[in-house]
């Protein structure tokens, strides 16, 4: 009889850990899969404004930054880069940045800069064909896959689409449509911030 009580009670105390430990890891699991639903610190990031420290940069120099997981491209632009887009005026398929105005270029950027400081053009470095990245091509002259009088600008190495010095795309491409200028600002001399502007975040 005092074994089977030994017993008993041996079972009813594996039964209660078996018990125990199974409630501690689904507490676990559901808690990590309750935790997939709330974004990560970088998806937030993802589609907040960024902002660029450009002290220091040098004319012709770029820089790339990511914004919603996009390449964001700053071009501090020399006098002759800014010089070039009257040359292009004619040759680039939408020079006053009219097609799809409300998507792809804020009112402050639809001029012959596509920005709001002419030196600085801010664009994103995605090709409006089928999404690849465009290749720099900044220095003016006769290259590979480029005309003799080419300026200076960008080039996609998918299909040939090329875009001048204000992210404009040139004439009988096959990208639709220019650049991407995001919404931005300056915030004094050396601080731009991309994805706002005055009107409030992207």
């Amino acid at each position: 009889m005092s074994n089977e009580k030994q017993v008993d009670s041996g079972r009813r105390g594996l039964l209660v850990a078996t018990c125990a430990a199974g409630g501690v890891a689904g507490l676990a699991t559901a808690g990590a899969f309750v935790s997939t639903f709330q974004p990560s610190e970088r998806a937030k990031a993802a589609g907040a404004p960024v902002e660029v420290d450009i002290a220091g940069m040098q004319p012709g120099e770029m820089k790339t930054v990511e914004w919603r997981g996009k390449p964001v491209w700053i071009l501090r632009r020399s006098p002759e880069m800014v010089a070039s887009l009257k040359k292009t005026d004619a040759l680039v398929a939408d020079p006053k940045s009219e097609r799809a105005p409300d998507d792809l270029t804020p009112p402050y950027a639809r001029n012959e800069h596509r920005a709001i400081k002419p030196e600085y053009l801010v664009a994103v470095g995605i090709c409006s064909h089928l999404g690849c990245s465009p290749i720099t091509k900044l220095q003016p002259g006769a290259q590979p896959s480029l005309p003799d009088d080419w300026t200076g600008g960008f080039l996609c190495p998918c299909h040939g689409s090329t875009f001048d010095l204000a992210g404009r795309v040139y004439k009988n491409k096959p990208a639709p449509d220019n650049l991407q200028v995001p919404r931005h600002m300056y915030v004094g001399d050396t601080k731009l911030v991309i994805g706002k502007d005055e009107k409030g975040e992207a």
